[in-house]
């Protein structure tokens, strides 16, 4: 599919060193968007932002984490110093740590809160105004929210994982109250059962084996899927905003 009107856009993509991030950074670019890839692995990063701009693309690979207010701050400077507005923003780094509450594993949940929320919370706090204000001049201005069926589907023992998708679900919906009315989209989009590096966190051999199971019988998602959805959604008039989006393996009830 085409998607000629992303063209000559400035994107933020959080998460871009792997998996949906790194998908849709490749998209994106390979349809003419500038595009800011913020993540902690710097080598990988610089690996990325070369093989973009080497299929003729423009990249800026930037180092940052999310769960720290300077680090964010120093990437606003970055790339707002070489790309000037920001008009396009995916949220797309997250973690994922199962493991029964019972186990009161606390830094699995601090982890997994100051990525997946407070993380989001930080990007939206930088790049917001950007929006806004290329909103304001009649430009096409999108915010992506990457959550999960997780949000809404319960799963043994992945009960602060949920929670902290739920609360980036509910975000995007409230988020939308304020920001709609200045013609900024917000967009929330809930992958199923999808192959990226999430899985290879888990220190729990036992649930790390239902999830290889899980693959095998239920055929999952790529991330290149994720991005495909993403580089659809906006790329529709500005006008139309599909603000929730749930994408599952065909298998996956």
């Amino acid at each position: 599919m085409s998607y000629a009107t992303l063209a000559g856009r400035t994107a933020v993509i959080t998460g871009a060193a792997s998996g949906m991030g790194e998908a849709t950074a490749r998209l994106l670019a390979a349809h003419g968007v500038r595009v800011a890839l913020l993540a902690r692995r710097t080598e990988r990063l610089t690996e990325l932002a070369a093989a973009i701009e080497a299929a003729g693309g423009q990249a800026l690979p930037v180092t940052a984490d999310v769960t720290d207010q300077s680090s964010v701050d120093a990437a606003v400077e970055r790339v707002h110093a070489a790309y000037g507005r920001v008009d396009l923003v995916v949220n797309a780094a997250g973690v994922m740590l199962p493991n029964p509450v019972t186990d009161g594993r606390t830094d699995e949940w601090q982890r997994m809160l100051d990525t997946n929320v407070s993380g989001a919370l930080r990007v939206l706090r930088a790049f917001t105004l950007d929006l806004i204000a290329v909103a304001a001049d009649g430009g096409t201005a999108d915010l992506v929210n990457i959550s999960s069926i997780g949000a809404h589907i319960a799963f043994p023992h992945y009960a602060v994982y949920g929670a902290t998708k739920a609360a980036l679900t509910y975000l995007s919906q409230s988020l939308r109250t304020e920001l709609g009315p200045r013609d900024v989209r917000v967009t929330n989009i809930e992958p199923g059962l999808t192959d990226t590096e999430l899985g290879g966190h888990i220190d729990n051999a036992e649930l790390a084996g239902q999830l290889d199971g899980m693959f095998d019988a239920l055929q999952g998602l790529s991330a290149d899927d994720i991005a495909d959805l993403i580089a659809y959604t906006t790329s529709r008039a500005r006008h139309v905003n599909l603000r929730q989006a749930i994408m599952l393996p065909t298998r996956q009830a």
